[in-house]
């Protein structure tokens, strides 16, 4: 039998679960670690357009809830807004385009996934590149008219909430004080080595809670260094696991959601299905914690900067050009 996962309440009044399902990179041999997972007892899903899976997901859970083994409602789903919807115009197009693939008639949190426009050939075209392999940038984007637009979707009924993604805290400030339906959540990259704490310092002042994306510091990168070894082989983590009789990676979510960070680690198989939820049994010492804070590696601990798309730091609204 699984713990019951705790939530984190919005300011919508829904309840998120603070230990979701991530799929980037989740592909068609997902279907079945997606199923077991909401069998066991997960209740939080995160997708979006640019993981192309969408389509995925909605099959399965039209299984699910066809079934009647679960309903509808009680499963709390995350989509995002693509780049090349980042025009105000765009947005309810690309979230019926979401629903539609979801099998869905309205998603729980609709995230405006990153703040740099991009310009595709059509709809289907969501990471855009020139002749020489560069993103196709769209400089022009409006962040507070996408707001508008997000706004509308809720009103329409399309999504229970609205949040923001990889959103620096100037940006944030700026949805903040013009929006008439505040950000439910903001969704960034944090893990020990990246722990965000002045961004989470002003989302606690604006009472947004913090998901987690890469919450294991994206071990399958294989970026370590003698210097910084991958947090799954720090000797910080592998101690304290040890003392717990807890893998490394329990340790890590553990850390995170001790803080109050959502976390929506990929399980990529049955046993990091029942390992991943575990860690809402057992808690880390004041003093773990502290020694777990103590490895942020602050800026320099990021790893998703977005230049997979080659020159979208030279986007106006980049987020990453300020330290937070």
């Amino acid at each position: 039998m699984a713990p019951k996962v705790r939530t984190v309440r919005l300011h919508t009044g829904q309840e998120m679960p603070i230990i979701g399902i991530g799929t980037w990179r989740a592909r068609d041999e997902f279907r079945v670690v997606l199923s077991e997972a909401l069998e066991f007892g997960y209740r939080h899903i995160d997708t979006a357009t640019m993981y192309e899976n969408e389509h995925i997901i909605g099959e399965e859970l039209d299984k699910l809830f066809s079934s009647g083994k679960l309903k509808r409602e009680d499963v709390f789903i995350t989509a995002k807004l693509p780049m090349i919807g980042n025009r105000e115009e765009n947005v309810p197009r690309f979230l019926q385009k979401s629903l539609d693939k979801l099998r869905l008639t309205y998603v729980d949190l609709y995230l405006f996934h990153f703040p740099c426009g991009m310009k595709g050939k059509d709809d289907d075209d969501i990471s855009p590149k020139d002749n020489d392999g560069n993103a196709v940038l769209d400089v022009n984007t409006n962040l507070e008219g996408v707001w508008r637009a997000m706004e509308a979707q809720v009103d329409a009924g399309k999504a229970k909430a609205i949040g923001l993604s990889n959103f620096n805290s100037q940006q944030i400030e700026r949805i903040v004080k013009v929006a008439r339906i505040q950000p439910a959540v903001l969704q960034v990259e944090v893990h020990a080595y990246h722990m965000q704490k002045n961004l989470r310092g002003v989302c606690q002042k604006f009472g947004i809670p913090v998901c987690a994306y890469t919450p294991l510091g994206a071990p399958y990168l294989k970026l370590k260094t003698s210097e910084y070894p991958s947090l799954l082989e720090h000797p910080v983590v592998t101690k304290i696991a040890k003392s717990h009789n807890k893998s490394a990676a329990q340790v890590l979510l553990r850390h995170l959601v001790q803080h109050g960070i959502i976390v929506i680690p990929k399980p990529d198989n049955t046993e990091h299905i029942v390992q991943n939820i575990q860690i809402l049994e057992f808690e880390l010492s004041e003093e773990e914690m502290t020694v777990m804070d103590s490895i942020d590696r602050g800026g320099d601990g990021r790893i998703s900067d977005f230049l997979v798309f080659p020159r979208i730091d030279r986007h106006p609204e980049y987020p990453f050009h300020i330290p937070f």
